[in-house]
């Protein structure tokens, strides 16, 4: 069974309009110690969004304007601090499935698409326009088209920018490194037992 190709991506965006947003504020340290991802989209931005009693300080992720949201929208050097994986899992849990701003950290980005996330980026004016758009009618939907490499509203579409290796692997559904590896196990055994420095040692 072939992987999910990420070549368009369809929903409702969710705007977090700040700069320099860190892995710590995506999925804080103390909720990092599970055996796995699961559940850990209850914990996206928790600091942000909630006080220490427990009620909601308004973050856009609890506003019921965007309530559904899969397109995360955001600001400059999304995703720095710590290498953490933990935070587009938290995402990934929560229901982002794509992620536009103006700028991301590298490894944050290599996480992301190990996932199956795409992050593009769009100019600084284009991100506050389309956050400006999803503001004032929340319902609107987004696509992302990574073939045509462009952003799409029905008001106006936006040329946007990704690493290009990232670009074709989400594209074209070889994002999964790990489960490309187990579906083709008969073909890597086979070059494993026909290795010459291997032949004569595998039994």
């Amino acid at each position: 069974m072939s992987l999910p190709k990420k070549d368009l991506i369809k929903g409702t965006g969710i705007p977090v309009m700040e700069n320099d947003i860190d892995t710590d504020r995506i999925i804080p340290a103390r909720f990092m110690k599970t055996v796995t991802f699961d559940g850990l989209g209850n914990y996206a931005f928790y600091d942000a969004r909630f006080h220490e009693d427990g009620s909601s300080k308004g973050h856009p992720f609890d506003d019921p304007r965007y309530r559904g949201g899969s397109i995360l929208i955001t600001g400059r050097n999304f995703g720095c601090g710590s290498s953490r994986e933990h935070a587009p899992q938290a995402l990934q849990k929560y229901g982002i499935e794509a992620i536009i701003g103006e700028s991301f950290a590298e490894i944050f980005i290599g996480n992301c698409t190990s996932i199956g996330i795409p992050c593009v980026s769009l100019n600084k004016e284009d991100v506050e326009s389309l956050a400006q758009l999803v503001q004032e009618n929340p319902g609107t939907e987004i696509q992302i088209d990574l073939v045509n490499k462009q952003v799409r509203t029905p008001e106006e579409n936006f040329y946007l920018e990704i690493n290009e290796s990232f670009r074709k692997s989400l594209a074209e559904g070889t994002w999964d490194t790990t489960a490309a590896l187990l579906q083709n196990k008969e073909k890597i055994e086979e070059v494993y037992r026909n290795l010459a420095y291997i032949k004569g040692f595998v039994a």
